[in-house]
């Protein structure tokens, strides 16, 4: 009985693997570029488009409105800052009551 180098064999198995896995790979490149891809065509209605521009105008708006701030925050500082105590009761009131329903 002969042996053989090994060597050779595990070689040949290695460069035969990247061939195959060269050609594999490339074979989806050749199907994309020689596919046709059918267009698509969307319309929207014009309430999905004024939908789209409220969206848009929502986003622009600051997260802060820094004008308000500014304008509480010298009230508080000056002492000319009033709290009205019935408007947060019945703000509290009405808030839990939705609560309650949903």
């Amino acid at each position: 009985m002969k042996v053989s180098e090994s060597g050779n064999s595990i070689t040949e198995l290695i460069s035969q693997y990247k061939i195959n896995e060269e050609k594999a790979s490339s074979a989806p490149e050749k199907q994309v570029a020689n596919s046709v891809v059918p267009e698509e065509k969307v319309t929207l209605s014009s309430a999905a488009r004024d939908i789209q521009q409220a969206e848009k105008a929502i986003k622009e708006l600051p997260d802060v409105r820094e004008g308000k701030v500014h304008e509480l925050k010298d009230q508080i500082e000056t002492g000319n800052y009033d709290v009205n105590g019935e408007k947060i009761a019945e703000k509290m009131i009405s808030e839990s009551i939705l609560d309650i329903m949903v």
